[in-house]
């Protein structure tokens, strides 16, 4: 019997890990990438015997697959895919792969902001736990490397809408959706309610025996749930109790208030402060309650946790100037969230690449709270555009050095220094961890030339 053809598009962590699990599986396999694949993948490829080509997509070899796995990266738009999709050829997300071949459970985590540091959260508690756990999705390695090479008990999954969109029979056994803000509109032909629905795919294949939790008072969550029978364990958070809350703040404690439990964890003990951290703690602290995790292990969890790289990272205080690093953010929502936790006059690095903003969400804490802003992008027109006349002082750098250097030059001691781009990177650095890594090489420069 012919094995079945499977075709992976694209060799970054998710494709290969994909690959390697058909290869284990016994599939007749073909990677592909349009650009150069790392050396550190081509070193897995080879130890698993899988082929594979770079710099180019042949037609003849992909057109011949069965099934399609695709990178999330990749648009359904791109000209290959176009192709695929005219042939009829299935295509499916490395997530949806890796699930046909695990009994593991699966905690699942989206939304446009906080589900990295909810994701890392929830991996830290069932850790400390000592659960048989893996890390994977958006953070740690691929879901299908690891159920080729190693065996979990438990997954905690980070998903993108991206990921999302190509899973059909997948399911999460908790589901956790922290939100949702406009967000790469431009993939979702700039129409919010496509990307809704894709967050929504989260709950797909959900029965009465899983569970979904989710922010209460988020509106559009609240209008999509009016459409939807779900079938899930309801368990949402929120900052004040209602009737329906198993996660909210009471007398300056944060409360876990599920049907087998109640944890209270004094909210100054929280390792992550800010009210954006307070919900990513509500919800891995409802995943962790679920799965029976003991009271004491969730709450000593909560309480020892090391903050997200990236995501409001403190990264040095020089002449009195506090520089905080918040690269994660890129969408509107997630400065906000940055922007609600500054208590002293900031300077705000912006900039990147535009994926449709409305600037209109952070203006009112712009105008309270931000004495200059420094704009690094390609283009910076439409920030201009937006705030110019709402800020003192707005000014352009082409470069992390050039920024980091306006800030110093217009900072006084008690000021803080924020990089929280609200845009994708793309424009002038490889992705968000290089964009922060710069801004902590500058600072940390800065700080080296204040000894000397």
């Amino acid at each position: 019997m012919e094995k079945k053809r499977i075709v992976v598009l694209g060799a970054g962590e998710s494709g290969t890990g994909a690959a390697i699990l058909a290869k284990v599986k016994g599939f007749d396999v073909w990677l592909s990438d349009m650009s150069n694949i790392a050396p550190k993948y081509k070193e897995k490829l080879e130890q698993f015997h899988v082929d594979w080509e770079e710099l180019q997509h042949s037609e003849d070899k992909i057109l011949m697959a069965d099934e399609v796995i695709k990178s999330p990266g990749i648009p359904d738009n791109a000209p290959i895919m176009q192709k695929i999709i005219g042939k009829n050829i299935p295509v499916i997300s490395e997530i949806e792969f890796a699930g046909r071949f695990t009994d593991a459970k699966m905690v699942c985590i989206t939304g446009s902001n906080g589900k990295t540091t909810t994701t890392l959260l929830t991996y830290h508690i069932l850790q400390e736990a000592g659960l048989n756990v893996g890390l994977a999705g958006n953070v740690g390695k691929s879901l299908a490397y690891q159920v080729a090479t190693e065996q979990h008990d438990v997954y905690v999954i980070e998903l993108s809408s991206f990921q999302l969109d190509n899973m059909y029979e997948f399911k999460a056994n908790i589901a956790v959706l922290m939100n949702i803000t406009p967000d790469h509109l431009d993939r979702y032909d700039y129409k919010m309610e496509n990307y809704v629905a894709a967050k929504f795919r989260i709950l797909r294949n959900q029965t009465e025996e899983d569970s979904f939790i989710f922010w209460q008072d988020d509106p559009v969550i609240a209008a999509q749930l009016k459409n939807l029978k779900i079938e899930a364990r309801m368990y949402p958070f929120s900052e004040q109790h209602s009737n329906e809350t198993k996660a909210y703040i009471e007398n300056g404690e944060l409360v876990i208030d599920t049907s087998t439990e109640h944890i209270g964890v004094p909210r100054e003990e929280l390792a992550l402060k800010g009210l954006h951290n307070l919900y990513n703690s509500m919800a891995a602290g409802l995943s962790a309650s679920i799965l029976d995790i003991k009271k004491d292990v969730i709450r000593k969890a909560l309480e020892d946790f090391e903050a997200v790289e990236h995501r409001l990272e403190y990264v040095a205080t020089i002449n009195g100037v506090k520089y905080i690093n918040d690269s994660k953010a890129t969408n509107v929502n997630s400065c906000w969230y940055a922007l609600e936790s500054m208590q002293s006059p900031t300077i705000l690095i912006l900039g990147g690449k535009d994926k449709g903003n409305d600037y209109s969400e952070i203006e009112n804490f712009v105008k309270d709270k931000v004495k200059a802003i420094v704009c690094m992008g390609v283009d910076n027109s439409k920030l201009h555009k937006f705030f110019d006349n709402k800020v003192p002082i707005i000014t352009d750098a082409g470069s992390m050095q050039e920024a980091v250097e306006k800030c110093r030059e217009l900072s006084v001691p008690g000021d803080v220094v924020l990089l929280s781009p609200c845009c994708a990177s793309f424009d002038l650095f490889n992705s968000y961890e290089d964009r922060g890594k710069q801004f902590k090489e500058q600072v940390h420069q800065m700080v080296k030339n204040n000894k000397q």
